[in-house]
């Protein structure tokens, strides 16, 4: 009688994709710093010059990466910088 084999073992899988997510990690450590804020618009304007005046955009790239309008005059925004100036 011939036994059909069932699916394969996933655990090394599973330790590669582990290890793929730890080495991605570790790698995204050197780039840029992001920080995401939901505020009313006037505080979402006064929080991005704060981030352009504390780094400079011609030391450290800073930037409004993304943003989006939300319901009640509330806007979404993500600023990115570099870690470091160099």
């Amino acid at each position: 009688m011939a036994r059909i084999p069932g699916p394969p073992p996933l655990d090394g899988l599973k330790r590669r994709i582990e290890q793929s997510r730890l080495s991605r990690n570790a790698q995204q450590k050197g780039h840029f710093v992001r920080e995401t804020y939901q505020l009313e618009r006037n505080a979402a304007r006064l929080k991005a010059r704060e981030w352009f005046e504390t780094w400079p955009k011609a030391a450290y790239w800073t930037e409004v990466e993304s943003w989006r309008p939300l319901e009640g005059d509330r806007i979404e925004f993500t600023m990115r910088r570099l870690p470091s100036a160099d």
